[in-house]
């Protein structure tokens, strides 16, 4: 079975070293962070920061987020000259601060807006423009069949839906329902996203919603093998999870990297939610979490994991 795996744009997470790390496991396309259209109108330095890939990153979109669509058309236009793969509208992020400004999840209960939006960042740009949205804004405003009509015939080149609603956020289950429902109504290509932490759960979403493509978010934290793991299991029907120590070895390149990218300050302290969910489910990982928060530097974080493994703590046990 041939299904394209993405890894999900993810906001303070999804940084060039995760990104590498989730190709070189079989992720087929790559997403940047969500990034501001009004942060590339008004050339806000940490915006064009986000905006950074390498060649071996490729194929990679450029998710972009706003509602004013001269301004999503001129921030798609700049990143367009860094030769993304696609362009990505976040139409479906629901998180406060996002929302409370009109974008992300919010567009969702403007959809001539959106289709603005949509017709303009298409017409701005030559490569092609996906638009990511979720079920609809709460249970009794579910229209994500009718938003995907609406983007497809505004222009857009494929849709990713995450079937829950904006008041769910990520609690509950995803109604893959609405995914079916959706890649029934249009005839772009759809992406399933949401509740996908484990191969078998990926062929479900495949048999259940006939989708096109399946992103994967969540369960690629401290797992970015889970892109090897469903491609041997579509492969084969089975897939063997890597020790621990594999795992936890490559965790540290990730750190590496980071540090080599950002000052070392700042990427230790992202890199510790990072390596907490590598750690998560092994055993005697409460205590290493601890020493993780309390790092420094990467030679002080690197100490920490190599005794844990040299303890042989984790020995017997799984990722979870």
């Amino acid at each position: 079975m041939e299904t394209t795996l993405y890894l999900a744009p993810l906001a303070g997470i999804t940084d060039s070293p995760f990104r590498r790390l989730c190709k070189k496991y079989g992720a087929d396309v790559l997403c940047t962070e969500m990034i501001s259209s009004r942060g590339i109108y008004y050339k806000d330095r940490k915006t064009s920061e986000l905006l950074a890939f390498k060649d071996e990153e490729q194929p990679i979109g450029i998710q972009l987020f706003g509602n004013d669509p001269d301004i999503m058309a001129y921030g798609a236009k700049t990143v367009e000259e860094r030769n993304p793969a696609f362009i990505d509208i976040n139409m479906g992020c629901p998180m406060p601060k996002i929302v409370n400004n009109g974008d992300g999840c919010a567009l969702m209960n403007d959809p001539i807006l959106a289709g603005k939006v949509i017709e303009a960042t298409v017409k701005a740009v030559k490569c092609p423009v996906t638009v990511k949205f979720r079920a609809g804004w709460s249970q009794d405003k579910i229209n994500a069949v009718e938003f995907a009509k609406m983007a497809e015939k505004s222009g857009a080149a494929r849709i990713t839906v995450h079937p829950r609603t904006k008041d769910q956020l990520y609690s509950g289950v995803a109604n893959r329902e609405i995914i079916a429902e959706v890649k029934n109504a249009v005839k772009i290509p759809v992406t399933g996203n949401g509740d996908i932490f484990t191969p078998e759960s990926a062929l479900e979403m495949i048999k259940e919603t006939g989708c096109d493509g399946i992103m994967i978010a969540r369960g690629a934290l401290g797992n970015p093998f889970i892109f090897r793991y469903i491609n041997d299991y579509f492969a084969s029907g089975s897939y063997t999870p890597f020790t621990p120590q594999h795992c936890l070895s490559e965790a540290l390149w990730q750190t590496r990297e980071m540090c080599r990218e950002k000052p070392e300050k700042v990427a230790i302290a992202e890199a510790r939610k990072h390596l907490a969910w590598y750690i998560k489910g092994l055993r005697g990982s409460a205590k290493v979490r601890n020493e993780i928060m309390t790092a420094r530097t990467y030679e002080q974080t690197e100490q920490i994991i190599t005794d844990y493994l040299q303890e042989g703590g984790c020995m017997n046990d799984g990722l979870s």
